[in-house]
Parts: structure tokens; C-alpha cells; sequence
């Protein structure tokens, strides 16, 4: 008697699979999700791979530990010359427009106190806050925390009484540096005459001084530096030394401090 499967399914256009061994089955089970059997890493690759990444961070972390604090201190000699550059020409455009400006109608001197540290004068007033005016600008050398510098303080300028000697209980806003440590500034001064001889201070003159020459010296080298220049004061006469005969200005020319001479009268014979 003949007996039959049910669990076998018979299809006219199919035929049962022949069962396959388990080397067999595994390969299909790899073919039909994608995967190649020889993908992916050992443990020795990845170990290798892990090494040659650290060797390489290590080498970078070396190289720019040698070349950053070089690149560090040429950026900041760089920016410090920079700095130094504008302090210098704050200081020349400040000395060259000085005014002959007397403290009162007394006193006819000009404001014009000169060392070799500092020097004290009158200008018009420059600045983004600052009203049309003159202003008595102050430049001198004070401490700080990494040395002496080199700051300007401003104030608006009023009539003094009795004279000049009262400028250092005016008050003075708030100074704002401009050549620091470790440069130092000094200041020199000449006349309008023809020898002009660098002179180390300019107080109590009649006029202001022709030039002025602004050194400056590196405190760690000795070296002055080619930054170095000298201002050219625009005015040093007040300005009724130009009228003809005008009395006490010392240094006028003599076109201005001196009438000229009368021509001589024609005479009949």
C-alpha cells in the first residue's frame, strides 16, 4: 500500500530542492545578506592601524610645539612695533601743532615746559569727545605695573593765575600710553637760530622751540631705534610778533620785530 507525504508540496511547474549540508547552507545564508566572508579587520590590523595614528599625533604635537612659541613671539614683536609706530606719531603731530599760547593777558610767555621725560604745551584740541578749543596736552613718563611708560593726558585749557606753575592741579584726564616698557622716550630741544643746538630742557623761553627730537631707546639693548624722529613746531612767535615794530619778541625776524627804515626825503636844490 502506497503512503505520501503531505508535508512534500507538488507544483507542476516546480520540483522539491535537494536538502543541502551545513558548508552549503552557510554559504547561501552569506550570499543572501551581501557578505563576503573575508570582510573586515583582525585584531593585529586594528592594533597596527591604532599605532601608526598615535605615532603620527605624536609627530604633529612635537612640530608645533617647537613653532608656535616662535611664531608667538614674532607676532608679538610684530604688533609691539605697531604699537610703538603709532605712539611716535600721536607724539610728532601733537609737538608740531603746539600754539603760542600765553597763560594770561600778564604773562607773555608761551605754555611750553620741556624735559627730557616730559613736556607740557598747548594745542588746538583732537580727539573724538573733544569740543573746538585749545587743550594743554601733557606728555611725561609715569609707572606702571611692567615699567615706565610714556602716556598723554589732556585738559581743556582755561586763563592760569597767576602763571604756568598751577598746570599740575588741573584736572587731567585720564592718561592713555603710548610707548611702553621696555621702550623709553626722551625729548631734546632747538631754537630758531642758525646753530640750533639740542638743548635737554625748554622752560620759561619767550618763544617755542623750532624743533624738537624724539628719541627713542630700547631699555634692554641700549640701541635707538630708527623710529626715532623729530617734530617741526609750526609756530614759536605770538602773533603780534608779526606786526612791524612789535616790542619784546625775542627771535622775530628783523623784517617783523623792526620797523623797516624810512626812505630819505627828496630835497630840492
Amino acid at each position: 500500500m502506497m503512503r505520501f507525504d503531505w508535508r512534500v508540496s507538488f507544483s507542476p511547474n516546480r520540483s522539491p530542492s535537494p536538502i543541502k549540508s551545513g558548508a552549503g547552507f552557510r554559504r547561501d545564508r552569506d550570499m543572501r545578506v551581501g557578505a563576503d566572508p573575508e570582510a573586515g579587520f583582525t585584531l593585529i590590523e586594528t592594533l597596527a592601524a591604532t599605532a601608526l595614528f598615535l605615532i603620527v599625533i605624536a609627530a604633529l604635537a612635537t612640530i608645533a610645539g617647537q613653532w608656535l612659541p616662535s611664531w608667538n613671539r614674532g607676532f608679538s614683536r610684530v604688533q609691539r612695533a605697531e604699537q610703538l609706530a603709532f605712539g611716535i606719531d600721536r607724539i610728532v603731530a601733537d609737538l608740531a601743532a603746539a600754539q603760542f599760547i600765553s597763560p594770561n593777558a600778564k604773562v607773555k610767555a608761551p605754555i611750553f615746559d620741556g624735559t627730557e621725560l616730559g613736556v607740557t604745551f598747548v594745542r588746538g584740541a583732537v580727539g573724538p569727545n573733544s569740543r573746538p578749543g585749545l587743550e594743554i596736552v601733557r606728555l611725561a613718563e609715569i609707572a606702571s605695573e611692567r615699567g615706565p611708560v610714556l602716556a598723554r593726558a589732556a585738559a581743556p585749557f582755561v586763563p592760569l593765575v597767576p602763571d604756568a606753575s598751577v598746570i599740575p592741579r588741573l584736572k587731567f584726564s585720564e592718561p592713555a600710553v603710548l610707548v611702553r616698557s621696555p621702550f623709553r622716550v626722551t625729548f631734546a630741544y632747538a631754537g630758531p637760530g642758525p646753530d640750533r643746538m639740542w638743548q635737554p630742557t625748554w622752560r620759561g623761553a619767550d618763544q617755542l622751540p623750532r624743533s624738537v627730537r624724539v628719541m627713542v631707546r630700547d631699555t634692554v639693548s641700549g640701541q635707538t631705534l630708527a623710529v626715532s624722529s623729530i617734530a617741526m613746531v609750526n609756530v614759536q612767535l605770538a602773533p603780534g610778533c608779526i606786526k612791524q615794530g612789535a616790542p619784546n619778541c625775542a627771535g622775530a625776524p628783523a623784517s617783523a620785530a623792526a620797523p623797516a627804515p624810512a626812505a630819505p626825503a627828496n630835497r630840492s636844490p
